[in-house]
């Protein structure tokens, strides 16, 4: 009998390479089909003569097909070129849906619900070469190769191949019958002959290579026809060889045909975990028949593993809590519906609810939903916070404000504590409702609602309750537009449409008074709740006075004095703590929708919604404080007020008035004054604002010359002058006396001084100034005796535009007055020095504007205010 294992030797020794060998055994295919006699599907045999030109030394036909099969066992173990040079593997497509997936997809509206257990053979090959110790179990076969070594007295290793006839031939023994047993068995009995036949040795046994089988595979497979395996391969191993199971073919009907009779293997037990064992052992002989698909059923929806899933064999429908198991199970253990989509006897589709008692038919679709996906038992913390949060509710004791905000670090920076809001839905409707309470109180522990399930507690930042106070919402609360710079605010459009439908209700917080500083931002926290912004002014006091941040604050009922003082900043210095004053609005029954404040009395103690808490000032601060004297005085500068003391006592104090001094045109402001000025230009711009929407819907303007009018030009011109109203800085300027000799005879115009008040006394002019529709405006030289007429003249003349009828003179003192009217008729009486003449262009398109029916009055206002400034800074300056 020919060693193998020298066989290998020689042909390694002769240089012969693994891929030259392979070609010539290839070559020799055809040779050998052509010869005449010789079968098409004969083995190969191997060639005359080496690569090299040695010689090959003759084998047997049996010994030739054994080096042909290590050779191309060899072939296919070799390592896989290197990814350079391997071609680039073409892009994946879409898997194509089967007629079974299209089906369901159509159902369910879900394209990506596939058959499960198919894609377990994708890219399915021969099962490489086995390695590894192999269990005894393992059944021997003709053409497996044994090594057996003889250790002791013998001491040698033969490599033997069991013969066709199943029996073991080895040296110094009888032959052993070795086809048909387990690897175990045959180990123990070598054992066994070794120990009474040759004594004094030991035998040791073990598989050097396993035999090929081939197995028929037919049926619902995509490449069928004969696999050749290894002795060692399994059913699946033999399905991944013909490159797995059609979608058409079963998983759970496989049957195995063999000698040894039949068998039906069911591979849900392994892919699925199902129920029942597997039989997947392989042996030769035996065909594998993959028969038709039987049954289906699809369930989707919240589950571990979505698919369409086959019934058991022969079986109609399966049990709904089997059909779970196979899907994975339902992703929440409880509170699950279960919808199932079946056909009637029409075709028609039919849905029924089921439950976990029933069973699923042939071609049924089962959707798992929530009963209710809702959260439940929860509680949310939001607004200005650190980190919104949710808590659980605790079970029907439900859980206190305290518990929710354990530590005070949840809270944003600049939190407001004397309010906060819970957003709580209806128990059956789900409408929100809002409760307020004292977040201070609450945090204290001394106070605040048990919270329930669904709460959600808003907590507002001071800039939020701020901005309550600010421009927009009071335009809102009057009526006008709530347009906002960033965008539109949902919050400014509810309080509108509230204020309109209940005048009264917000009359509290309406006209406060604050000036406008600027727009600010609707805050995020109205943007997403829009209704808290009225509810927080339906329980807002208002706080002014002496304190160092008035406005409107959301507050409780009875809240003590110093916690309310205590949100507005605290009490200033110059506030009267002894004589708090706390107003009601109430309605007035003379007034329709309307209502007025009526004084509770002083002392009070507490403060609730909808009351206006004032803080006076202290008696003895009321005349506290320095007045400025500047320009032509003997001594200028700053004189602390004396109660009661009067313009003639404060110049007496600063010397008097030197020789180059102009009374006549002194300017004397003063700052409360100055304030309602500069509401009164706001005001203005925000009309004239209003009034450019409705001269928009028009496209002339009836009363201008010829009938029409450059509308754009109208708009253009109101805008700008809206822009310079918001612009214009006000002088608080009031007309007073400022001759001691005069205030000495008239003790009438002696006016009581206010702390803040500043006059300026400049020396006397040489000029007159001229400004508006002239040719050449400017300063002319002062003319004893000229008019208003002259000087206009001596400019140039009046402008095409110019409107004559509307010329109008500010006088040193402040005053100012049309040139045509009153003592002024007929030119007037000679302009003292220092006067200004005003001519302006013509209105006729602005006519029809109500908020500007007297242009005369607004330009002379800011002509004023921008002269009295001047005056101001030139003297200061100079001082």
């Amino acid at each position: 009998m020919l060693n193998f294992a020298k066989t290998e030797i020689t042909l390694k020794a002769s240089g012969l390479r693994l891929s030259a060998l392979i070609f010539l055994l290839l070559a020799a295919i055809p040779i050998a089909a052509a010869q005449p006699g010789t079968q098409i599907l004969a083995p190969p045999s191997l060639p005359p003569s080496l690569p090299g030109g040695g010689n090959l030394p003759s084998l047997p036909p049996g010994a030739q097909r054994e080096i042909l099969a290590r050779v191309l066992e060899a072939a296919i173990a070799q390592p896989a070129a290197p990814a350079s040079q391997a071609a680039a593997p073409a892009p994946r497509q879409a898997p194509h849906l089967s007629s079974i997936e299209a089906f369901f997809a159509e159902r369910l509206e879900q394209a990506e619900l596939r058959q499960f257990g198919y894609d377990t053979f994708r890219g399915g090959a021969a099962p490489p070469p086995s390695f590894g110790a192999l269990p005894g179990s393992y059944i021997l076969g003709p053409g497996d190769e044994v090594v057996v070594a003889l250790r002791g007295r013998a001491r040698q290793t033969h490599s033997l191949r069991i013969g066709r006839d199943g029996m073991l031939l080895l040296p110094e023994l009888p032959p052993i019958p070795a086809a048909g047993r387990s690897l175990a068995d045959l180990r123990a009995d070598m054992e066994a002959r070794a120990a009474r036949e040759l004594g004094g040795s030991e035998v040791f046994l073990s598989i050097g290579a396993i035999r090929q089988i081939s197995v028929f595979v037919g049926g619902e497979v995509m490449r069928p026809g004969f696999q050749n395996l290894t002795a060692l391969a399994s059913v699946l191993d033999a399905l991944a060889a013909a490159e797995g199971v059609r979608r058409s073919g079963s998983l759970r009907a496989i049957r195995i045909e063999g000698p040894a009779g039949s068998r039906q293997v069911d591979l849900y037990p392994l892919l699925a975990d199902a129920p029942g064992a597997a039989d997947l052992t392989l042996r030769e002989g035996e065909r594998i028949l993959v028969p038709p698909l039987g049954g289906v059923v699809a369930i989707a929806g919240d589950v571990a593993r979505p698919g369409i899933y086959e019934l058991p064999t022969r079986q109609g429908a399966m049990p709904l809590e089997d059909a779970l198991l196979l899907a994975g199970g339902p992703l929440r253990p409880s509170g699950n519906r279960l919808l199932v989509q079946q056909s009637d006897a029409q075709g028609r589709r039919s849905f029924a609810e089921l439950g976990v008692n029933a069973s699923l038919n042939r071609g049924d679709a089962l959707l798992v939903r929530p009963g209710a996906d809702v959260a439940a038992n929860t509680i949310r913390l939001g607004g200005h916070v650190a980190m919104p949060i949710t808590r659980a509710a605790n079970g029907r004791q439900g859980l206190s404000v305290r518990g929710l905000i354990a530590d005070h670090r949840q809270l944003g920076p600049d939190p407001y504590t004397r309010f906060a809001v819970v957003l709580r839905p209806d128990q059956r409707s789900g409408q929100r409702h809002l409760l307020g309470f004292d977040l201070a109180r609450a945090l204290e522990g001394r106070g605040g609602p048990m919270l329930r399930d669904g709460d959600e507690v808003i907590v507002f930042s001071r800039a939020d309750i701020r901005w309550l106070s600010s421009s927009a919402p009071q335009r809102a609360l009057r009526g006008e537009a709530t347009t906002m710079q960033g965008g539109e605010c949902l919050a400014l459009t509810q309080l509108a449409q509230s204020a309109q439908a209940s005048p009264a209700r917000f009359a509290h917080a309406r006209a406060t008074g604050f000036p406008e500083m600027g727009e600010a931002r609707c805050p995020r926290i109205f943007q997403e709740a829009p209704e808290l912004a009225g509810f927080l002014m339906d329980h807002a006091a208002l706080v002014t006075g002496e304190v160092r941040a008035p406005g409107l604050y959301p507050m409780m009922d009875n809240t003590p004095l110093a916690d309310a003082l205590a949100i507005a900043g605290g009490v200033t210095a110059l506030g009267n703590m002894n004589a708090p004053d706390v107003a009601q609005a109430v309605a007035n029954p003379a007034l329709a929708g309307q209502v007025t404040r009526v004084s509770l009395g002083g002392g009070a103690k507490l403060v609730s919604p909808r009351q206006a808490l004032r803080i006076p000032r202290r008696e003895d601060a009321l005349d506290s404080g320095p007045v400025l004297l500047l320009g032509e005085f003997r001594n200028p500068g700053s004189y602390e007020l004396r109660r009661g003391e009067r313009l003639s006592d404060v110049i007496a104090r600063a010397g008097g008035l030197t020789a180059e001094a102009f009374p006549y045109g002194a300017v004397f402001t003063r700052e409360s004054v100055r304030q309602r000025q500069q509401e009164g230009f706001a005001r203005t711009a925000r009309d004239l604002e209003s009034s450019l929407v409705q001269l928009a819907s028009g496209q002339a303007l009836p009363g201008s010359r010829g009938g029409t009018a450059d509308v754009g030009g109208a708009m253009k011109a109101g805008r700008e002058l809206a822009a310079t109203l918001r612009e214009a800085r006000a002088a608080g300027r009031v007309v007073v006396e400022a001759n001691p000799v005069i205030l000495l005879a008239r003790p009438d115009l002696d006016i009581l001084l206010e702390p803040g008040d500043v006059l300026a006394m400049p020396k006397r002019p040489q000029d007159v100034t001229v400004v508006g529709a002239v040719l050449n405006p400017g300063s002319l030289p002062f003319r004893q005796g000229w008019r208003a007429a002259e000087y206009i003249q001596a400019s140039g003349g009046a402008q095409r535009f110019a409107d004559a009828s509307r010329v109008f003179v500010v006088l040193p003192n402040g005053e100012a007055a049309p040139a045509g009217q009153g003592f002024f008729q007929n030119g007037g009486p000679p302009l003292a020095p220092g006067s200004l003449v005003m001519l302006p262009q013509d209105p006729a398109p602005f006519e029809t504007w109500g908020y500007i029916r007297d242009v005369t009055q607004i330009l002379g206002q800011l002509t004023i205010s921008s002269l009295a400034l001047a005056v101001v800074a030139r003297e200061a300056r100079r001082d």
